[in-house]
């Protein structure tokens, strides 16, 4: 921590974060550069592990929303169903700008869906791909992950290191950062989330835990930062709590061996960073030394997050890209990858190009 850190006073937050780049050390900061431009520069679809039985009180549905937000696409497919919101389901938020694939669900218990319904959700920029019936409501979170495909034009292209970052960041990862769609426009969400947790966070002023999401989230790319400046975010210090590629599982080591040195260099595993709330961390050693810091640093977020009840869980603070590849165009370049739910493609670019919006 800087002299300067340590004077500000406790919880005194600066926006815009100066959250470091991974790749700077060795290429320099990248150049400018565009991405969506358009909604058909920023491709999503979203992965499920599995399909719906085909039978059920819950219509699934397939769809690639344009220029829409999920929140809106679910509340037009409530609106026509003439059903509330709370009876749609979805797994993940994907961003508007874009054109992006998912899958809703709607209850719809002893009849059929209204006449003309995919009509009407393709006038509003909602096209039906597929639909089935499935016994239960689509739950938030149940997708594997998310596959990118980006476009990106500007100086940035006539680097002549962009291919080696990009090679970089598939050899070794990526800093798992929440992107800045997180914290909202210049980190509004976080500066209403710290007045809320201040006074005393109560659901109803904070109905979709957006708010609580973004606290956390902050708190996350704080500890991650502070290892990408020591040089830890892609190794396993002792007392490190390990989390299995792809999956959930993980577990604490007192003090990291050549062959889990060997499976992180792999990507096989990696070093996590705490999500701050009620419950005893699993870090030990140096690792619950990091976090310590935090809580020390914004007492009254870490505090605020326990007030309301939060569950203390874990994320991985390293991202393995999926399916990489990288084509050049006429004045443009495309990035195609997956990424685990909950990860951004912002934290992605960031290392790649510079834009006021990353």
């Amino acid at each position: 921590m800087s002299d300067t850190d340590a004077r500000r006073e406790p919880d005194a937050i600066a926006w815009p974060p100066s959250w470091p780049r991974v790749l700077d050390a060795d290429f320099g900061p990248p150049p400018a550069g565009e991405y969506r431009a358009t909604p058909e520069d920023f491709q999503v679809a979203e992965v499920l592990d599995f399909a719906p039985e085909g039978q059920g009180e819950h219509l699934w549905l397939h769809i690639e929303k344009r220029d829409l937000t999920t929140a809106m696409a679910v509340r037009e497919l409530a609106r026509l169903c003439e059903v509330s919101p709370r009876d749609v389901g979805y797994s993940g938020m994907k961003d508007r700008v874009a054109v992006t694939r998912q899958w809703l669900s709607v209850q719809l218990p002893g009849r059929e869906a209204p006449a003309g319904l995919t009509e009407a959700l393709a006038e509003r920029g909602v096209r039906v791909l597929s639909e089935a019936r499935h016994p239960r409501k689509l739950k938030r979170g149940v997708h594997r992950a998310n596959r990118f495909r980006l476009r990106l034009t500007g100086a940035a292209l006539e680097d002549p290191a962009l291919e080696a970052r990009w090679q970089r960041l598939v050899a070794q990862g990526v800093a798992n950062y929440f992107g800045p769609q997180r914290f909202g426009p210049d980190g509004r969400n976080l500066l209403r989330a710290r007045s809320l947790l201040a006074r005393g966070w109560r659901k109803r002023d904070d109905r979709d835990g957006m708010l609580l999401s973004a606290a956390r989230s902050f708190l996350f790319n704080e500890g991650l930062a502070e290892r990408v400046r020591d040089g830890s975010w892609n190794r396993l210090l002792p007392g490190e709590v390990a989390i299995l590629d792809g999956t959930a599982s993980q577990f604490t080591l007192e003090a990291p061996d050549a062959e889990l040195e060997a499976r992180a260099a792999r990507l096989d595993l990696h070093p996590s960073g705490v999500l701050w709330g009620v419950g005893r961390s699993v870090a030990e050693g140096e690792a619950l030394a990091l976090e310590a810091r935090l809580a020390e640093r914004y007492p009254s977020l870490c505090d605020g997050l326990e007030r309301a009840g939060v569950r203390l869980g874990r994320r991985a603070l390293r991202l393995r890209l999926g399916e990489p590849r990288l084509t050049r165009g006429e004045g443009e370049l495309w990035l195609a990858f997956s990424l685990p739910r909950g990860a951004f493609a912002t934290a992605v670019l960031r290392e790649l190009i510079a834009h006021p919006t990353l």
